[in-house]
């Protein structure tokens, strides 16, 4: 039964572990798909709430760019705004209280092509404008892969080029971050283009990207050893912060999304433990980040599951290392305050 829906993910019940513990989630998605292929695509301001009021103490979240409600015409490179436009008033409406204390896309990631140079600024400039007290910074997906089951989102070795690097130094310039979504292997590209603007601030999203399917499939000693590598050359960087999730992805894989029965924390917590600890490892809890990555991580296990999951695995760190990995982090790096 692959790839429930809310019934599917009823069948897992569980109490909310350690309901008071603050939480930023830095990571999630809104967006009205309409494709028959996907269980939630419909994710809106409704949809979310039933997820963060589910029993875990979520103060904040930061909306992802996800190419949703670009502008139909005008400039090709404008229309991303229509996208902060449209989290712009989810965000106000959350804002007013109605809806309960959280403060749903605190902070909003849109897209701007980097590969457009220093002729990105009037772009950024144009996203500031449809969100003047929310707006952060960008997300550019440069994910690139062999494996013909991944969708390759730029080309071949685009955060060495030049020009997009000069679109970076734009972001610096307006004191924006970057969110960088890939594909495992480039992580040392990754590493290279953040000493290239060691003023940025880089956010690397769903632990690097690791893939075990496709072509990475049944690859597991060689796919962890390069993931492993990796994860230390990004971490090596300082203006690298790294989320922890997007685990729920069938990329990954798991096989949480076909089971009869969604699985529980504990499980959870078991199967995620050696990638998570290893990540925090190397970064230390104050560059990392604990995301939901919804509703992409939904096709595996709930909300209220995977917070537990998380709150489990990082038992043994201290209260404020647990404070940072949960909601410090993400609130300094994405500057909200609530």
């Amino acid at each position: 039964m692959p790839y429930g829906g809310n019934d599917w993910l009823a069948l897992t019940q569980e109490p909310t572990l350690e309901p008071e513990l603050p939480i930023c989630d830095p990571h999630h998605h809104f967006w009205d798909l309409r494709l028959q292929s996907l269980p939630y695509q419909r994710y809106l301001l409704h949809e979310l709430n039933a997820d963060i009021y589910s029993g875990h103490n979520v103060r904040s979240t930061v909306f992802l760019e996800a190419r949703s409600m670009y502008r139909p015409d005008g400039p090709v490179e404008m229309r991303p705004v229509g996208e902060v436009e449209f989290v712009q008033g989810l965000a106000a409406a959350s804002a007013s209280g109605i809806y309960g204390p959280s403060r749903a896309a605190a902070a909003i990631i849109g897209h701007a092509d980097l590969k457009l140079g220093a002729n990105v600024a009037p772009v950024l400039e144009a996203l500031q404008a449809a969100s003047p007290n929310r707006f952060r910074g960008i997300r550019h997906n440069v994910t690139w892969s062999p494996d013909p089951e991944l969708e390759n989102r730029e080309s071949e070795g685009i955060l060495a080029n030049s020009t997009f690097r000069e679109g970076a130094k734009i972001l610096i310039q307006k004191g924006l971050s970057l969110d960088v979504m890939i594909s495992f292997p480039q992580m040392p590209e990754v590493a290279d283009f953040a000493r290239s603007v060691p003023e940025l601030p880089i956010i690397l999203n769903h632990i690097g990207a690791l893939s075990r399917v496709g072509i990475y499939a049944n690859r597991e000693d060689e796919v962890s050893t390069t993931w492993r590598s990796g994860i230390a050359a990004v971490a090596a960087c300082p203006n690298i912060t790294l989320k922890l999730g997007g685990m729920g992805m069938p990329r990954m894989g798991f096989d949480w999304h076909t089971r009869a029965v969604p699985i529980g924390s504990e499980e959870l917590a078991a199967d995620m433990s050696p990638w998570m600890h290893y990540c925090i490892e190397q970064f230390g809890p104050d560059r990392c980040m604990f995301e939901s990555n919804f509703p992409p991580d939904k096709v595996s296990f709930s909300y209220n599951v995977m917070y537990n999951a998380f709150k489990r695995l990082s038992s043994a760190y201290s209260p404020s290392e647990r404070a940072a990995m949960f909601h410090d982090t993400a609130a300094k790096v994405y500057r909200i305050e609530v």
